[in-house]
């Protein structure tokens, strides 16, 4: 009992001093713009409830450094120009960092690693991986533009054309994956967290095929120069250290079922 109760206190103690030497940011607002179309980072429930592995995450970094979130929504074509040019602080939908996209905002430390899936209908037949994809010129890919999907699509499966005529451009993701269950496109390119999230809520309607296609580190966008990403760095680290993101990865990749 003696040595559970020390342990638990030396717990505490380093809990505290990871929280004392976060930064202070004195109840500032901090409009945070985001998609709410890319579960289960963040989306809506059934009631219309904007949630999601992001949310919850942004809440805690709101709590550990004061500061208040205001949310606004966007389209993903829109996010980083908004951002780059100041009209929100900041910038969440499962952002893949990339170098092309530093010199137009600032991005966070990785909050979270993915890799790239092929999303299709649970009944599909006619394809199994990339290979056999390209080769059928009828198959037809959703994608958004600027995305990592997009460029994977053109360069890692496609010719290298981006103006490829079998790649149909939709606004949000998730009008990417309504185009698939409607039978308007034969596959969507998603990272992992997202298509396991859909496929867990299709009942058998989707499926994931393919090998997977890569790595992708997510962070935070800024506007160039913002004084938030020191600070939220420091956030991400401490729930790293205390085993919040790892909490987090389970509520809502393992515990949390779409749809309820």
């Amino acid at each position: 009992m003696k040595i559970a109760a020390a342990l638990a206190g030396l717990a505490l103690s380093v809990s505290a001093a990871v929280a004392g030497d976060l930064p202070d940011l004195a109840g500032r607002e901090v409009v945070v713009v985001t998609e709410n179309a890319y579960p289960p980072l963040q989306f809506t429930d059934k009631d219309g409830k904007a949630i999601g592995w992001e949310y919850d995450a942004m809440a805690e970094l709101a709590k550990r450094l004061n500061f208040t979130v205001k949310y606004e929504n966007t389209s993903w074509d829109a996010m980083i120009p908004a951002v780059s040019e100041g009209q929100f602080d900041l910038g969440m939908t499962g952002i893949t960092i990339k170098d092309d996209r530093k010199e137009k905002v600032d991005f966070s430390e990785p909050y979270m690693r993915s890799e790239m899936v092929m999303l299709v209908k649970g009944d599909e037949t006619r394809f199994d991986g990339a290979k056999s994809f390209a080769a059928d010129d009828k198959l037809l890919i959703a994608a958004q533009p600027g995305t990592t999907p997009f460029y994977t699509a053109v360069y890692e499966i496609l010719d290298g054309n981006e103006a490829n005529p079998r790649i149909k451009l939709f606004e949000t993701f998730g009008a990417t994956v309504e185009a698939l269950k409607s039978g308007d496109v034969d596959l969507v390119l998603t990272d992992g967290t997202a298509g396991q999230g859909y496929v867990d809520a299709s009942n058998g309607g989707l499926k994931i095929v393919g090998d997977k296609m890569g790595v992708e580190d997510f962070g935070f966008i800024f506007p160039k120069g913002s004084d938030l990403v020191e600070p939220i760095n420091a956030g991400i680290e401490a729930l790293k250290a205390d085993g919040t993101l790892e909490a987090l990865n389970k509520k809502w990749f393992l515990d949390y079922k779409m749809g309820q």
